[in-house]
């Protein structure tokens, strides 16, 4: 009788042990553009646990700084949805403007930087009070957007204009434009803010800009032996906290290339699925995931021995990633 009472108690602090670890585990939240949905991933196991509905064509999606809300660009709702993470419920949405695709959120948590495509227009909009509180004329078909560390410039990319637009958060005025290569997709800050990296999808490059004086300091190409030059489309970059890596997207030519973020030397480039699209990575670093659009799957990247672990099913065009620790 004893004996059984011990391995019952076992038992119970056994099953608690794995409850308590499933509870911590990080979850990716995914955009399907044509699912209209969510899929959750979870980054322990590597499977999906849930998929959720929202609204039409999902693309950007980004987390509070607290991890309590989601905000996801419903871009042909015209609207960005605020997600509670807790419940999976949308509680309220925010006046986007038209065609929200990516967005930033300030370091300060409250503003919202959003590129509207088809307005050629960046709204900044207060997620306190839910209003609009300021609009930025820019380029031709804003994509991008990122928000400098420190707070102090907000960067948008116009595709067809080919250039980046720097705003001051302060005043929300337009400083200054940068002008890359063709249609400019996605823009990324070294984790120190000195260096902005640029990628541009029809020119097949991404420039490195230092962030100072706004000007181009190099220009990386991807030359994949196989793979014809049109299909190299870098879109989504990441890099790692510790600046070793960058991470580039290269978009139909169904590769992520690993850049040296220090000496700008291509490392080598790891095949994933179909069209990828953008990056994300988990909250320690370990693991580089990719949404795969044309193949409908995330690949899952060991980040320290630079080899892809598995593939994950999701919804149709999985576009953006945000991880929840």
């Amino acid at each position: 009788m004893i004996l059984r009472r011990y391995r019952f108690a076992l038992a119970l602090l056994t099953a608690g042990a794995l409850c308590s670890t499933q509870a911590l585990a990080a979850i990716a939240y995914v955009s399907n553009e044509k699912d209209d949905s969510l899929s959750l991933i979870d980054l322990d196991t590597l499977e999906v646990i849930n998929t959720i509905e929202v609204g039409q064509r999902p693309r950007g999606i980004t987390f509070s700084k607290d991890f309590s809300l989601l905000y996801i660009c419903a871009s042909d709702d015209d609207t960005v949805q605020v997600m509670d993470v807790a419940s999976g419920k949308i509680v309220h949405e925010l006046p986007s403007g038209a065609d929200p695709e990516q967005f930033s959120l300030h370091p300060d948590n409250q503003r919202l930087y959003i590129a509207n495509e088809d307005d050629a227009l960046v709204t900044v909009v207060d997620t306190d009070s839910r209003t609009v509180v300021a609009q930025i004329d820019v380029g031709v078909e804003p994509e991008g957007m990122a928000v400098s560390p420190d707070g102090s410039v907000a960067v948008n990319t116009s595709e067809t204009t080919s250039m980046l637009h720097w705003i001051d958060t302060a005043t929300h005025e337009l400083i200054d434009n940068t002008q890359v290569d063709q249609r400019p997709r996605h823009v990324e800050f070294s984790k120190d803010g000195s260096t902005l990296w640029a990628s541009a999808e029809i020119g097949g490059t991404v420039s490195v800009i230092d962030v100072a004086s706004r000007e181009i300091r190099h220009t990386l190409r991807f030359p994949i032996r196989g793979i014809h030059p049109d299909k190299v489309q870098p879109v989504g970059i990441k890099l790692t906290d510790d600046g070793r890596y960058a991470f580039v997207a290269l978009g139909p030519a169904n590769h992520v290339a690993v850049v040296d973020a220090n000496s700008f030397e291509v490392l080598d480039y790891l095949l994933v699925g179909r069209r990828v699209w953008h990056l994300e990575f988990s909250p320690d670093q370990s693991l580089l995931l990719t949404s795969n659009g044309m193949s409908g799957d995330v690949s899952v990247i060991d980040v320290d021995n630079l080899k892809v672990r598995k593939s994950i099913k999701v919804g149709r065009y999985p576009w953006g990633i945000a991880v929840k620790p």
